[in-house]
C-alpha cells in the first residue's frame, strides 16, 4: 500500500537530520558558540542566534519520557484517518533532557499515555528513501 500521508521535505537547514533518520540514526544540530542543541534545526541557533552550527550523532538507541501529549480523534491531514485516535507527544530525551522531540506514540491507547511515561524511539520506513522517528512505550 502506498504511503498516503505528507512526507517531510529535506531542506538546506534540516537535511542532515533527515539523512540520519533515513539511516535510523538521530542527528541533532548543535551551536558551536553556546553549545546548545537546536531542534527543530534551523539556519541559526535558537538560543544565541549564531550561525556557527554543527551536527552531532546521538546514535540509534534513543530513549526518553513523555513531556507532554495530545490525543487527536480526527484526522488533521489526509492519510491519518486510519490512525485514530493518534497520540502525539513531546518527548524529552534521557541523555539530553534539554532536547524535546515531537512524534507519534505508536500502539498506545489514550488511556495508557501519561506524562513521564518511558518511551523508545523506533524508525518507521514510510518510503524506500524516508524513515520517520516515532515512539513506542518502553
Amino acid at each position: 500500500m502506498e504511503y498516503q500521508k505528507p512526507i517531510p521535505l529535506k531542506t538546506q537547514d534540516n537535511s542532515p537530520y533527515w539523512d540520519g533518520a533515513d539511516r535510523h540514526e538521530l542527528i541533532l544540530q548543535k551551536c558551536n558558540f553556546c553549545h546548545q542543541y537546536s531542534h527543530p534545526p534551523g539556519p541559526s541557533c535558537a538560543k544565541c542566534g549564531s550561525s556557527e552550527l554543527s551536527w552531532e550523532s546521538q546514535g540509534s538507541d534513543i530513549n526518553g519520557k513523555v513531556y507532554s501529549y495530545i490525543v487527536s480523534y480526527r484526522p488533521f491531514l489526509p492519510g491519518f484517518q486510519d490512525d485514530l485516535p493518534l497520540v502525539i507527544a513531546i518527548v524529552e530525551l534521557d541523555t539530553l533532557p534539554q532536547v524535546k522531540l515531537i512524534g507519534n506514540i505508536l500502539h498506545c491507547s489514550p488511556e495508557d499515555i501519561e506524562v513521564g511515561m518511558p518511551v523508545k524511539m523506533v524508525w518507521k520506513e514510510i518510503t524506500d528513501e524516508r524513515s520517520l522517528p516515532q515512539w513506542i512505550q518502553s
